[in-house]
């Protein structure tokens, strides 16, 4: 048994290897077939030798996992069960009954049924609770996010029963729901932020984004959208491909947006073609820490091109590229294949030659160092400096530098706002509050325009909050709560706002007070800038 494992082990290297870099010079090829036998070697002890038993597919896994780490922080295995789930985010959708859930007081509430999925059409309906799933009681200090997606996703076509209270009904509610498609947005919210800007958030690069970006650009240009802003702070990455499709839309035809690079992977440029739906009119690109990848893909080619307006802070800095490679027992193994450059021949990948563990305690440093607030603590060596189009002069080596630095205030984030977030209590009170008065929330604001204008959460709509964060053990802190009360009573409404109407909402609420937005739309609407910065527009 343990032989037949050694042989499927080996026969996983050698595939991975295979595929990923086949050694070409006579010295190469020695060297790997060497390190074949030494490996196949070493097995061989475990099998003769080793005093117990092992476990073998987890000794096979763990060699692979501690192999990528020593190659890169970005190529990674996938284990055989996973593989669906990790991709789900990427495909943009998954099986499952159509159902953005919260959990609340150990009992999984219904926040919006997905438009055309399963739940929807059956009746179920925002503030449902769902207490039981296939007759298994669904409520407690058991009840996670995983238990809940374990038990309503599903294949296709397959059936669920849950048994849901409803406020208002004496009696329990049985639905049997045969799960379908859902279809998982990359766009959490897009609206005019005035008369002439429009305002986009996507927050991935997946199969569907192009689509939805277009959608929603179609529709804000329909209200009379000029200038744009395209909010990808937080936005990890995704598809290479999709962030060379979005970066399409925004430069004239025969422009280099991007080019990969390896050893093993020769130079491929890809340039930008004449179906731009928005190569005219002022943009604002919003960056942060947390923007990578494919973030960093858009903002470079904009950027190289003095297309746009980068606004934020220094990005994470990947610029790896990863290809999925499939193993014998279909894991698969997201391999780095190459390196990213943008047009101006910049690679942003930041170094990892300490190892991936301090590879991904850069943000710390960069606090540390003082780089959320203060842009001339980073520093770019002569080396690694690049040109725009213009002239302009820009940095590889660690993440695209914005052309508009916004430092990051830590002073909204008091301690009282932090107590009442490990808590729970903002959640929790709204969850209250919307389960109390939907009905006549519903009736009083038909729609967000009115929502947004009329409902005021002023000091007497606070009182009952201080009073329930009290009893869950969050004593009031008049200091921190003038500190946070315009961040406390934003995510409030907005997420009275998300309950009523959708996610959308609560951005167009919270942006409100977001000082990172407002500047941005200070900086669309600040021509001189533009002209200063030689950005075409």
């Amino acid at each position: 048994m343990l032989k037949k494992t050694i042989q499927k082990a080996l026969l996983s290297v050698i595939v991975l290897w295979i595929f990923s870099a086949i050694p070409a010079g006579a010295q190469d090829q020695k060297d790997f077939y060497s390190s074949l036998k030494k490996i196949n070697a070493f097995y061989q002890m475990i099998q003769f030798a080793y005093v117990d038993t092992v476990n073998q597919g987890k000794l096979v896994e763990k060699a692979i996992v501690e192999t990528l780490k020593e190659l890169d922080p970005h190529s990674m295995y996938i284990s055989k069960k996973d593989v669906q789930r990790a991709n789900e985010p990427l495909e943009g959708n998954f099986d499952g009954i159509g159902i953005q859930f919260e959990i609340l007081r150990d009992t999984i509430n219904v926040v919006h049924t997905i438009s055309g999925g399963p739940s929807e059409k059956l009746g179920i309906m925002p503030g449902d609770k769902i207490i039981k799933i296939d007759g298994q009681a669904a409520t407690g200090k058991t009840i996670t996010n995983q238990f809940v997606l374990d038990h309503l996703r599903g294949k296709r076509g397959t059936k669920v029963d849950v048994v849901i209270a409803r406020s208002g009904k004496k009696d329990p509610i049985d639905f049997s729901i045969i799960r379908d498609k859902i279809p998982l947005n990359s766009i959490d919210s897009y609206y005019m932020i005035n008369a002439e800007t429009g305002y986009i958030n996507l927050n991935r690069f997946a199969q569907t984004s192009d689509q939805e970006f277009a959608d929603a650009l179609g529709k804000l240009q329909g209200q009379g959208m000029k200038n744009l802003i395209l909010d990808l702070r937080n936005n990890s990455g995704g598809y290479m491909g999709i962030a060379i499709e979005l970066a399409d839309h925004f430069l004239d035809a025969g422009k280099l947006i991007v080019y990969t690079e390896g050893i093993h992977s020769p130079r491929e440029d890809y340039k930008s073609t004449p179906s731009g739906l928005f190569e005219k009119g002022k943009l604002v690109i919003m960056m942060n820490e947390n923007s990578a990848s494919a973030s960093e893909i858009v903002a470079g080619a904009v950027q190289d091109w003095d297309r746009a307006v980068i606004v934020g802070r220094r990005s994470f800095g990947k610029g790896l590229v990863q290809r999925p490679f499939s193993l014998p027992d279909s894991s698969q193994v997201r391999l780095t294949t190459a390196r990213y450059h943008t047009p101006s021949g910049r690679c942003i990948q930041k170094s990892y030659a300490e190892g991936v563990d301090k590879y991904y305690m850069d943000f710390a440093k960069r606090v540390k160092r003082g780089e959320l607030i203060h842009p001339d603590s980073i520093k770019f060596p002569d080396s690694l400096k690049f040109q725009t189009s213009k002239k302009r002069v820009v940095y590889g080596g660690g993440g695209i530098m914005p052309d508009v630095f916004i430092p990051w205030d830590s002073t909204i984030i008091s301690d009282y706002y932090l107590d009442l977030r490990r808590k729970n209590v903002i959640n929790l009170f709204v969850g209250d509050y919307v389960d109390r008065n939907r009905q006549n929330l519903q009736v009083s604001y038909p729609d967000f325009k009115k929502f947004n204008k009329d409902f005021a959460v002023d000091s007497s709509f606070m009182k009952p909050f201080f009073e329930q964060a009290e009893k869950l053990g969050v004593k009031f802190d008049e200091k921190g709560y003038s500190a946070s009360s315009n961040l406390i009573r934003a995510q409030v409404k907005g997420l009275i706002a998300e309950k009523l109407f959708n996610l959308s909402a609560y951005y167009e609420v919270t942006n409100q007070v977001d000082e990172e937005v407002n500047k941005a739309v200070e900086v669309i609407e600040d021509s001189a800038l533009f002209d200063k910065l030689k950005i075409d527009r």
